[in-house]
């Protein structure tokens, strides 16, 4: 890493500059996403395992970022991989909206390890189109995605800390949370190649899936009697 910075900033490595320049731009965006993640997977544990929550949510989305960085080419040949996921992240956005109702009094390890099996799932779904992004920024350069994933380790511990903190305050940002997800579920399915053919031929659902995936999980969150203000 010391040859890498010397190559940044002696040798003015203008490649390098912006590459790095754009890596940290995706990881306030990308970062932003795992934060969300962490803190409504942990919105409902006592307040003692909430940092431990996002503590192991952290390390596992940064690790899960990693594994996925090493594999980023493979994964692209795997058919309906996309597909797939979109699916499984739209399961995630509806079931923490379901836990949101739910006031009874839950064991704190099994609290946890619930928490910390929704944010490994979120992470590998969302992780993969932000690994590729970075990747593709980095040249495929294994110093700058080691630098990348550096970089998102504070903005997801700080990011899931102020956005944890927030929805206690205004319970509207739980939607917001479950629309994010909601309509990253409807992007990965529409990047989707398998479905290109079909996706073409319809030419309102590039932007209507996404917003039809949000009034849905919006909706399902008002049908639960989830608050939006404190």
């Amino acid at each position: 890493m010391d040859i890498f910075f010397t190559e940044l900033f002696t040798n003015l490595n203008w490649d390098i500059f912006k590459a790095v320049l754009i890596i940290i731009g995706l990881d306030l965006i990308l970062g932003g996403d795992n934060a969300v993640v962490i803190a409504m997977a942990s919105r409902n544990l006592p307040e003692h395992l909430q940092n431990k929550a996002i503590a192991l949510g952290t390390v596992l989305a940064v690790f899960i970022r990693f594994l996925l960085a090493c594999v980023a080419i493979y994964l692209l040949t795997i058919p309906y991989l996309q597909l797939i996921g979109g699916l499984f992240l739209l399961y995630i956005a509806f079931s923490l909206l379901k836990e949101g109702e739910d006031d009874q009094e839950i064991q704190a390890s099994g609290t946890l390890l619930g928490a910390v099996k929704t944010i490994v799932i979120a992470d590998v779904v969302m992780g993969f189109d932000n690994v590729l992004a970075i990747s593709a920024a980095s040249n495929q350069d294994f110093r700058l995605i080691l630098f990348g994933l550096a970089v998102s380790v504070p903005i997801i511990v700080f990011g899931s800390r102020v956005i944890l903190y927030a929805m206690k305050k205004y319970p509207l940002i739980i939607y917001f949370g479950a629309s994010l997800l909601a309509y990253t579920s409807g992007e990965l399915i529409l990047n989707e190649q398998k479905l290109e053919v079909y996706i073409e031929s319809l030419p309102y659902i590039q932007v209507g899936l996404p917003i039809l995936l949000i009034v849905l999980i919006c909706l399902y969150g008002r049908s639960k009697n989830i608050p939006v203000k404190a």
